[in-house]
């Protein structure tokens, strides 16, 4: 008997579970770009972003997953740090709706009548989406089905625990009972990792009367709380953007819960006074109700504080940020959604290629120092390992093909900037500065050269002005100065007025900084190409707070 109903436990919160994974999961990906352009376009004020956090995360039943997209998108430059707060008091209100529909489906509807109809539909549309919409959505609804059935076997199983097990011990009431409860359901949510199948548990815990209202409303508090431990978790290691929006979360969350354990005597007289509200029947109605109302009051409340709340993040968090090896962009978190994944690279991309470019940039300085370079190199080098790690891991993703299909690109990039420093190291180690001794008009001639390798490095610096579509023409012409400039040279070696060696020496040199030039500038062309110029433009006041300058 213990065993069928730890069985019928485990059993119906794995069909939970799984049901959730299998609709967060399809509704993600048949939303695709539009997602993203939710969040990166309705979001403009606080405000707005509440209203876009509570509709996509009623429609995912995610909060966990909407907040993980929320980090990608700050990290991104797509949403700055206000936005992100007000798409997490949404989520926060958007989560209630599986109070909701825990109680409608347990008290209104025959679930089995509803839930394999989905099933069957949705195996369906699975089976014959081929690469289409229609087979996400075929996901999404067998993950409905699967909810629903996770709902009636959790119910059952819930029917018979009272004959086995005396959970009425723990009812032990008073504001002891109340914590105690408010750590089960904390427990549950850092467990499972999935506030909603934790409300499920509770919910369904209180229509059965296994535990009481007062209960159950104290522990429906602790799975309001306990959703941060997934922000928590996710961002140990991550940039500083994620974890100024963790701390939002954990933040909102538990001064919500707080306010929310001191309103729990009103609720239970109001529930008292109301028949649709109480006794273990409608205790699931009531609970939704409490839920949907205590994260409502905390919107009210935090929502005027709102640049004050990001003020003190941004002054709290992240005073060491200027470690530039490290990324700023890069997460695991991002990792979750491919489009986001490819904005985040595409942003630390940039930094590299700023990096190096400015590098090449003191290259041509007289004050340019080799041991100065080997220092600056060393973070250069670290933040490009982060790249790569970063890399391999979307490797073994699933990508939808507009990712798969940059992501060797990307890698392109990386290889471009790798050998401009490499080229930087070889050649420029004692910085000769060889066209010093040079006489007219060679001297002239090596100085335009120089010169149009710096204007060439400054027009890829700014992808969104006009000079950076000419930038492959530019190289062209840096070609053909080049092989004046060589002309020149062995002229004045075949004359005699400049030594052979000298004259190899220095052809050597200019070749190598035509290379580095070259290689520098492809790097940022394959980079721009990444994603549409106009985001990058954009976001280009977002990138250059973040400007890297070398070490004195």
């Amino acid at each position: 008997m213990t065993f069928a109903i730890l069985s019928g436990l485990f059993g119906g919160l794995g069909l939970f579970l799984l049901g959730m994974h299998m609709m967060t999961k399809g509704l993600r990906n048949a939303a695709g770009p539009a997602l993203r352009q939710i969040l990166g376009k309705w979001t403009k004020t606080p405000l707005r972003g509440l209203f876009s956090g509570f509709m996509i995360t009623a429609l995912v039943q995610s909060s966990s997953a909407i907040t993980v997209a929320v980090i990608g998108f700050v990290n991104a430059g797509l949403m700055n740090l206000p936005q992100s707060v007000g798409v997490i008091y949404g989520a926060n209100i958007g989560t209630t709706v599986t109070g909701w529909i825990v109680s409608a489906v347990g008290v209104n509807v025959k679930i089995k009548a509803l839930a394999l109809p989905m099933i069957g539909v949705g195996a369906i549309l699975r089976l014959t989406g081929g690469d289409s919409r229609w087979k996400h959505i075929g996901d999404a609804l067998t993950g409905f089905g699967l909810f629903f059935l996770g709902i009636e076997v959790l119910q059952n199983a819930f029917k018979s625990v009272e004959a086995v097990i005396d959970l009425s011990a723990f009812n032990i009431g008073g504001f002891p009972g109340l914590v105690l409860f408010v750590l089960i359901g904390f427990a549950l949510t850092l467990v499972m990792q999935s506030s909603s199948a934790a409300m499920a548990l509770v919910l369904t815990a209180a229509m059965t009367g296994v535990v009481t209202l007062e209960s159950a409303a104290a522990a429906v508090i602790g799975t309001n709380i306990g959703t941060t431990t997934t922000a928590g978790l996710s961002v140990i290691g991550a940039t500083y953007n994620a974890k100024k929006v963790a701390a939002a979360h954990v933040l909102f969350n538990g001064a919500t819960g707080l306010v929310a354990l001191f309103l729990i005597p009103i609720f239970l007289r109001i529930a008292d006074a109301i028949p649709a509200m109480s006794g273990p029947t409608h205790a699931a109605t009531g609970l939704a109700v409490f839920h949907t109302a205590f994260n409502l009051l905390g919107v009210v409340i935090f929502l005027p504080f709102t640049r004050r709340l990001v003020t003190f993040l941004n002054e709290h968090i992240g005073k060491e940020f200027e470690q530039l090896g490290k990324p700023v962009y890069l997460d695991k978190n991002v990792l979750n959604a491919p489009t986001l994944a490819m904005d985040a690279l595409f942003m630390e991309l940039g930094r590299l290629g700023e990096m190096t470019r400015q590098t090449c940039q003191e290259a041509l300085s007289s004050k340019f120092r080799h041991r100065d370079f080997i220092r600056n190199r060393a973070s250069i080098d670290e933040l490009t390992g982060h790249i790569r790690a970063f890399c391999v891991k979307m490797q073994h993703m699933d990508l939808p093909d507009q990712v798969a299909t940059r992501l060797p690109r990307a890698l392109r990039v990386i290889q471009y900037y790798r050998k401009t420093l490499n080229v930087i190291n070889e050649v420029f180690k004692g910085h000769p500065l060889l066209d010093l001794s040079l006489q007219e008009p060679a001297k002239s001639v090596a100085h335009a050269f120089r010169r149009n390798v710096r204007d060439i490095l400054n027009v890829a610096h700014t992808p969104c002005a006009e000079e950076f579509e000419d930038l492959d023409s530019m190289l062209l012409n840096l070609h053909d100065h080049y092989q004046d400039l060589k002309e020149e040279l062995l002229l004045v070696g075949a004359k005699g007025d400049l030594e052979i060696d000298r004259m190899v020496a220095l052809l050597d040199y200019y070749s190598r900084m035509r290379q580095m030039c070259e290689q520098a500038a492809k790097g940022t062309i394959y980079w721009s190409r990444l994603r549409s110029l106009n985001i990058t433009c954009a976001n280009a006041d977002e990138e250059n707070q973040y400007a890297w300058k070398p070490e004195e």
